[in-house]
């Protein structure tokens, strides 16, 4: 993606990531999602005068967590707030969030991709909020429906610096952001049910140009192809203005990937149209060290920090270890298989890796699976591989071994059985096709022993034909040599 030279974007974004806590931040209802509609609630989350709030402690140690992980400076005491503002599917009339004192201050992600080279982008704050209500327009004629399950889920809003400059290091940063809290289990990191969220503070500027330009906020965007789109096509617009000597006007904007175009939603709000005032219903958070020593003690291995153990424990390229590491699940899922590989007796991390990112990937990529969808289970997987290792099965017949895997679900050894698959490794077999091979391409044979050596890869293929691709690939290229020589 590229805009007008003469300019440059910043670009700060906004994640809301819902906490996977099993109740509500400020009472016991529910946190499952699916549930019929207005069956999840409370006189709490649903905004009845004179009931109280009670801080749920999973939710802060989830927070705690998370500022842990991105090397954030956990506030010793933070506070919430009350920001007023009217909405349909918001009954109290405002939402509990923190507001001058959030839990996290001072963090930072480090983001690469296959297009984007390493940078920390800052992280200005986590905080915890509530969650609203949903409005329903679709079904519904002459008016809206409102669904408060979701009312009073636990959020976090992580906000990040204005450090990023393409669509590209967007897209990398909330990859990278999800990944960790998938990695920490505090967020299920699910764009398309709404559990991770995003806004993004798009502006542009005259390149080497100090000051920073009129933003506009683009709402809730679902994918992050979708947020790569938009930030693009509302940098553009805002190049054509100031190419037209019109100015930006400070606004809230909808994506539209229908139309993939962005439109006006509402002016941007400033802090003060919300009245912010310190909720009085609760006391200020103070923590103790204790508290914050006890999660630290939780955290797990972070994506970074394993694909550097991956690049040096099993010789993985740079490449490798990121896409291996880009989920815990996947990275569990490559472990079993190398563990397994090893457990019978044999061991190649490289190729087990190779499996992984290349074949297994490409095939759930396809069906729009995750790893945790896998018909191939990693123990499947790892025969498999001990089979190629071990002879049993060239690489060629491996990919037909797999395919079936992935169609069935079925063993390999199963497999490999009922369909005749073994390779051929006993040197009297494959010399006799190569004999009959050479017979039948007498011309062919002449012309090579000439010095048309290229035509080594012929034959080949044509005893590989012949033996229907399981003739054993070190053993054929040897007694081939051989024969052609003599």
């Amino acid at each position: 993606m590229s805009i007008d030279p003469a300019y440059e974007m910043v670009i700060g974004l906004e994640v809301h990531a819902q906490m996977l806590t099993q109740s509500k931040i400020f009472c016991g209802c529910s946190t499952a999602f699916g549930a019929p509609a207005n069956t999840q609630i409370c006189p709490v989350c649903s905004g009845f005068p004179g009931v109280l709030p009670v801080l749920n402690k999973e939710a802060v140690n989830m927070a705690i967590k998370t500022g842990l992980a991105i090397e954030g400076e956990v506030r010793m005491q933070s506070e919430f707030s009350r920001k007023n503002y009217f909405y349909p599917d918001l009954p109290s009339g405002y939402q509990i969030t923190q507001f001058e004192l959030p839990i996290v201050e001072h963090g930072k992600v480090l983001i690469e991709d296959k297009d984007v080279p390493a940078k920390v982008v800052g992280i200005t704050r986590i905080h915890m909020e509530v969650d609203a209500g949903k409005s329903i327009h679709e079904g519904v004629v002459g008016g809206t429906w409102v669904d408060l399950n979701r009312t009073g889920v636990p959020l976090m809003e992580i906000v990040s610096e204005p450090d990023m400059s393409t669509p590209e290091e967007a897209g990398a940063y909330l990859k990278k952001l999800r990944s960790i809290v998938r990695y920490l289990e505090v967020c299920d990191g699910n764009m398309e049910q709404g559990s991770f969220r995003c806004d993004a503070n798009v502006s542009v500027r005259k390149k080497g140009d100090p000051k920073l330009g009129t933003r506009c906020e683009l709402k809730n965007l679902n994918s992050i192809r979708n947020v790569m789109r938009a930030i693009e096509l509302e940098a553009e617009r805002h190049i054509d203005i100031l190419e037209e000597g019109g100015s930006i006007v400070q606004e809230t904007r909808l994506y539209d990937a229908n139309l993939n175009e962005t439109r006006s939603m509402r002016s941007k709000e400033d802090a003060h149209d919300y009245r912010y005032f310190p909720e009085p219903d609760l006391p200020l958070l103070v923590l103790s060290e204790q508290q914050i020593a006890t999660v630290k003690a939780t955290l797990p291995e972070l994506p970074d920090a394993k694909r550097e153990r991956f690049e040096t424990a099993y010789g993985l390229s740079h490449y490798d270890a990121s896409v291996l590491t880009t989920s815990r699940a996947l990275s569990r899922y490559y472990e079993t298989v190398v563990e397994q590989v090893k457990a019978g007796g044999q061991n190649d991390p490289k190729i087990c890796a190779n499996w992984v990112t290349v074949e297994l990937l490409a095939l759930l990529n396809k069906e729009n699976k995750e790893i945790e969808q896998s018909p191939v289970s990693a123990t499947n997987l790892a025969k498999m591989v001990v089979r190629i290792l071990d002879n049993t099965i060239s690489g060629k017949i491996a990919k037909e071994v797999f395919a079936s895997m992935f169609e069935s679900g079925s063993d390999p050894d199963t497999i490999i059985e009922e369909k005749g698959l073994k390779q051929i490794t006993d040197s009297g077999a494959i010399e006799a096709a190569i004999d009959k091979v050479l017979a039948l391409n007498s011309t062919q044979v002449e012309q090579y022993r000439g010095g048309q050596e290229k035509l080594f890869g012929f034959f080949i293929g044509q005893v590989m034909k012949a033996t229907q691709g399981k003739a054993n690939p070190a053993e054929l290229n040897k007694l081939l040599k051989q024969k052609l020589g003599g």
